[in-house]
Order: C-alpha cells, then sequence, then structure tokens
C-alpha cells in the first residue's frame, strides 16, 4: 500500500479542523488554548482510511497568519493538499498565502473544498465557485475539483472521499532511498515511555533498534518502539506520519526543526546554493543581503540572502543565490523551502537547495555563477562529476556527495565506480573515500613538476628539493594522501626520481659553470692538504675570497659527492684523510681493546678542537662506543 500524507491548507475559521473530524471523527485541536480560543495554533494529526481501503495520514495546519510557520512546518513531506474555502467568505489574505506556500514547496496535488455551504443561498454559492475559480487560475490547482461540503449536513463528505480514492491513484511512489530522514514537528513524553517525537517521514525507512542521530545538535540515540496511525510496528518508512519512542533521551534534548537520521549520513551547513524564485506579489525589489526567514522540512533559521549576480532582485524573478546562516540547517539536494520576511513577517518566496554543503562564493564571478544555473540542468549523475570538480584538491567524501545528489547509495557507488574506470575522478582516500576531479589532479601534478623544475634551476648545484619543503610548498594544509598519489604517479612516470629524502626531476644533473669549478677544485686542495688539521669553513672563504653562497653550494655537492665529510657545523673533513684515520683506529682497537681521549689525539697528531669533533663524529657513526673516558670498538 502506497505512503500518503494528506495536508490541509487554508485561512483561519475556514473550517479545516470540523472537516478533518467529520471524515475521520478524530478533533485534531488537542491543547486547551486551541479549544477555549476555537482556532488551531499548533499542528493536528489524524489517520483516514479511504473507501477503496487506502489509509492516509492527516496534518490539520494553523490558518492564521500569527501560526504560519507551524502551517509551513507541517506541509513538509504532503503529498496532497485540501485547499479549504470557506463559502460564506471565499478566498482570503491567508488563502493566499498558504497556495504561494504549497507552491513554493512543490506539492503537485490537491483540491479544493469549498466548505459551510450550509450557511449560504445558491446565487452566493456561484459567487464563491466563482471566486475560487478565478483564485486558482495558473496555479496547480487550476483545472482541480472544487467540491462543495459541509461539516455540519455532510453534503458533499462522500464526493470528498471519491475524490481522494481517485486522487491517491495518481500519486506516485516515494522515491527510493537510503537515506532515512524525519523533520521533528513534536515531542513530549509519555508516562512508561519516556520521550516520544513525531514527524512526517520524508525518505528512506527506520526499524526498531536502529541508532539514529538528532542533526545538527548530534546528539544519538536508540530507537526503543516505532509507531504509525497509533499501530506499533519495527519498520516505519517514507510517507508514513510516525512517532519515535527513545531510549534514555531526555525530552529538552531534541527540537521541533532537528532531524532524524543515521549517524554519519547528514551534514550541518551554515550556509546553502539555491533557486530562488522572489514572488511577484511582493511590492518592491529585494536588496542584497536581506535578513530572511528560512524555512524547510520543520525548521525555520534567520539568514542573509546573498545575490551572487546583481545587487536586488526584483518581483517574479528567479535566480541562483546563497544563503548564509546563523545557526546550521540540515538540507540535502533539491530539498524545498520557504522564505518569510522579518517584519513584517509574510511569505515573499523560496525555491529548491542547489548544494547542502557549498563553499562560500564570491559576487559577480561569472564562472560560479555558470556554474550554479548550469546545475538546474544537470541531471543527479552529472551532478557528482561537478561538485568532484567544483572541490578543486580538497575532494569530495562519498558521505557529501550523497547529499549533494540526493541519490541512493548504491546508485551513487556504481556511478562513482564507472567515473574511476573512465579515470575522469581518481580516489584519494579509499579508507573516507574522498574523491578529486582528473582535470584537478593533472593540474598539481604540472605545478609539481614546475616547482622542481624552478627549483633546480635556482639551486643547479642541489641534487634534488627535500621532500617536506616540496610538500609544503604546493600542498599546505591539504591532504597528506593527495602528495604521495603525485610522488607516486610522476616516479611512475619516469618524470621524477626520489633518493631518500630528496626529490628532482629525472632530466636534472648537477653542473658547474667555470667558476665555481674553480671554486671546487680550491675546496679538494685545500682539504687535502690539511689532511686532519683543515681550516673552519668560513676561515676558508676568508682567506681564499670566496663567494659565500656559490662557495658553500659547492661545499656541500662535494658532500653529496662523498669527497668531503662534514664533521660539525662548519667544520669539514677530506674524505681520504678521515677514511685513513678510521683504519688506524679500527686496527688500534682490535688489538688493544680501547683508547683514551690522549691516545687518540696523538694518533690523529692534531689539536683537540680537531680531535675531540673526530672521536665524536666515529662515536655517532657508530665506529666507537664511549665508555666513560674511553673508546672501544662497537661491536667488538
Amino acid at each position: 500500500m502506497k505512503q500518503i500524507i494528506l495536508g490541509t491548507a487554508g485561512h483561519i475559521d475556514h473550517g479545516k479542523t470540523s472537516l478533518i473530524k467529520k471524515i475521520t471523527g478524530t478533533d485534531t485541536d488537542r491543547l486547551k488554548e486551541e479549544k477555549l480560543r476555537g482556532i488551531t495554533i499548533e499542528l493536528g494529526f489524524a489517520l483516514l482510511k479511504l473507501p477503496g481501503g487506502q489509509h492516509l495520514g492527516i496534518v490539520d495546519v494553523p490558518g492564521h497568519e500569527k501560526f504560519v510557520k507551524n502551517m509551513v512546518a507541517g506541509a513538509t513531506g504532503i503529498d496532497i493538499v485540501v485547499m479549504v474555502i470557506a463559502a460564506d467568505e471565499g478566498v482570503m489574505p491567508q488563502t493566499r498565502e498558504h497556495m504561494e506556500i504549497c507552491s513554493l514547496l512543490g506539492i503537485q496535488h490537491g483540491f479544493v473544498a469549498l466548505t459551510k455551504t450550509d450557511m449560504v443561498d445558491e446565487e452566493w454559492m456561484e459567487l464563491a465557485l466563482d471566486d475560487v475559480r478565478e483564485f486558482t487560475e495558473g496555479t496547480f490547482l487550476e483545472d482541480q475539483p472544487i467540491i462543495p461540503v459541509s461539516s455540519v449536513s455532510g453534503e458533499g463528505i462522500p464526493e470528498l472521499l471519491d475524490t481522494l480514492d481517485q486522487l491517491t491513484s495518481k500519486i506516485p511512489d516515494h522515491p527510493p532511498s537510503g537515506l532515512f530522514r524525519l523533520p521533528v514537528d513534536r515531542v513530549f513524553t509519555m508516562k512508561g515511555f519516556g520521550t516520544v517525537i513525531t514527524g512526517s517521514l520524508v525518505s528512506g525507512h527506520v526499524n526498531t533498534g536502529d541508532t539514529i542521530v538528532i542533526y545538527p545538535s548530534m546528539v544519538t540515540s536508540k530507537i526503543r518502539g516505532i509507531q504509525v496511525h497509533n499501530q506499533s510496528t519495527d519498520t516505519a518508512e517514507a510517507g508514513q506520519r510516525t512517532a519515535i519512542n527513545f531510549q534514555g533521551l531526555e525530552k529538552t534534548s531534541i527540537n521541533r526543526g532537528e532531524v532524524l537520521a543515521f549517524p554519519d549520513t547528514l551534514k550541518p551547513s551554515f550556509m546553502v546554493d539555491v533557486s530562488f524564485k522572489y514572488l511577484e506579489s511582493n511590492k518592491k525589489p529585494l536588496k542584497y543581503r536581506t535578513q530572511v526567514r528560512f524555512h524547510t522540512g520543520t525548521s525555520e533559521v534567520l539568514g542573509y540572502l546573498i545575490l551572487l549576480d546583481r545587487d536586488e532582485l526584483n518581483p517574479g524573478d528567479t535566480v541562483a543565490a546563497q544563503l548564509r546562516f546563523d545557526t546550521p540547517v540540515i538540507v540535502v539536494r533539491d530539498d524545498r523551502f520557504v522564505i518569510r520576511s522579518c517584519s513584517p513577517v509574510r511569505t515573499i518566496g523560496g525555491g529548491q537547495i542547489l548544494n547542502p554543503v557549498p563553499k562560500k562564493h564570491k559576487r559577480f564571478n561569472e564562472e560560479t555563477n555558470k556554474g550554479l544555473q548550469g546545475i538546474l540542468d544537470l541531471g543527479p549523475e552529472d551532478l557528482g562529476s561537478y561538485y568532484i570538480s567544483e572541490a578543486g584538491l580538497n575532494g569530495v567524501s562519498l558521505r557529501d556527495l550523497l547529499i549533494m545528489t540526493n541519490l541512493p547509495a548504491k546508485k551513487l557507488d556504481n556511478y562513482l565506480q564507472t567515473l574511476l574506470s573512465k579515470k575522469i575522478i581518481i580516489q584519494l582516500d579509499k579508507e573516507n573515500k574522498i574523491y578529486i576531479h582528473s582535470i584537478n589532479f593533472n593540474q598539481l601534478v604540472i605545478n609539481f613538476l614546475e616547482s622542481l623544475k624552478n627549483y633546480h634551476e635556482i639551486n643547479p648545484l642541489k641534487a634534488g628539493m627535500p621532500k617536506e619543503e616540496l610538500k609544503t610548498r604546493i600542498l599546505a594544509n591539504l591532504n597528506p594522501k593527495l602528495f604521495t598519489l603525485v610522488i607516486n604517479q610522476t616516479t611512475k612516470s619516469n618524470e621524477i626520481i626520489v633518493e631518500e629524502d630528496t626529490v628532482r626531476l629525472a632530466t636534472h644533473t648537477v653542473s658547474l659553470q667555470a667558476n665555481q669549478t674553480d671554486i671546487k677544485n680550491t675546496i679538494i686542495e685545500t682539504y687535502k692538504e690539511a689532511k686532519l688539521q683543515p681550516p673552519y669553513f668560513r676561515e676558508l672563504n676568508k682567506n681564499l675570497d670566496i663567494d659565500d653562497s656559490q662557495a658553500k653550494e659547492v661545499l656541500m655537492l662535494l658532500v653529496e659527492e662523498g669527497l668531503i665529510i662534514k664533521v660539525k657545523e662548519d667544520l669539514f673533513f677530506d674524505t681520504e684523510a678521515v677514511e685513513e684515520l678510521k683504519s688506524r683506529l679500527v686496527d688500534f682497537l682490535s688489538k688493544k681493546d680501547e683508547i683514551t681521549t690522549p691516545q687518540f689525539k696523538e694518533m690523529t697528531g692534531a689539536s683537540r678542537k680537531y680531535a675531540i669533533p673526530l672521536i665524536e663524529y666515529f662515536d655517532s657513526n657508530k665506529v666507537t662506543l664511549r665508555i666513560g673516558d674511553i673508546r672501544k670498538l662497537r661491536g667488538g
């Protein structure tokens, strides 16, 4: 059986609640204040079993202008709307506003119930019918039935039920979705049960025992029990009025407007990209950054409307825009919303969500505006590629793509696998399922190779660029796995060579200029002649009048080539001299077992300023082992 929700709409005191009571036997005005004042303040709920056997969950909404926000909350998830218009008063201000709200929320099915027919004569009835026909012209209720009814006499009730029977057969099934979402419209406690919430289940399904998260507060709880139309059940599905009982959850920890969903499926956001229609009924243009009331699901949030391609919006216009909020919202792609002004409070427009988790856009950016307009024409699958491309090198997670495309998980996964096989996208992180577009990755590779090329040009005598420096230069604050991916790909394609902690272009070779060759020869000759008593490098530069920066580069090249050994800062030795000393030291320790510092100093034939750094060099290179004031052969 289809899961269908019927909602009422219309001006205050036009008989919505009385009509529901007549066809269901349920008085949806449950509050004491509602019964005393004779008006609906809060949402009311009932169950209707049609003659054909179809069950309808009914949401009765307030008609008073002060409670329009409650009406918007009740309209969430409605499949069929009954626009209630009293025959004795005709179309009134809230009738018009409710019609605008229903249209903005994308409701497509319904009809008009012309109530209180027992209070007017035949002539007045004809005037009322003409008024209704004129009112519905150009709306989704144009050419739909107008059924005169009386909740007092019962006139027209059989026709109304028959119309509902026929209409329910035209309502399409709710699209399959693994994304369980239930916007909360009521929270209360029941003795013996604890906290209970109710709402219209807009997508997916949920079972007793499931763990759910309350978004955006992120409170987690487990479902203790489920009721659908006052009947206990183990499962609730999209399109059902649902009551859920939780284990150990305080009533104060959940509020109307929050959304129930499974863990790690939704994402709070302080901004959304939208397609926004500014109603033609507005009297003046809407200015950039106007503060507005944003209604979606059962929530109301204050925010600012950011016009991206203009400074003001004329009545009747539709634009792509960004909404930025004071508190986070929970939405997915294609969710409908209503915008109301702050003062005076009235409905001024609405539309649908384009991107529930966008980045902050700059105004008057042609590429951004073109992209947002294009989203409306893209199919759900194409949106995945678009959003991955737009995300740049940050990439997009599967979790975000699910709410950005509003595709079932299996369908989205199949689509992503197709893009991966065609190498249109790249999976950056298998564990967290983060994807980047190949266009962005290929550009990164170009930048990566260009950085290496520039480094080699500036530092021609260095064998390569330190990995960490390269990573910081091109990928600061980005996913470190991306750097590894670039290194692996460019190594595989033989564009770079990685040697320990340095990276270089495969084409890079160290080449000395004429003057640098002279410096190299001078340094080699100086250290060879000095043997174990070389000058400190700063002294060498000063005595030979060598350019310091060039000399240091040449010296480090000699170190990398193994011709010179660095013993400590600014103190370097000829490699052959150190190796010859090492041979004598090892031979000595092999025979004598240990050596003192004075003995080592005598072996070097050099002063303490050279002997001490040299023996410490042998310690650090695991030739010798210091024990007190003596050294032994390590491992000997």
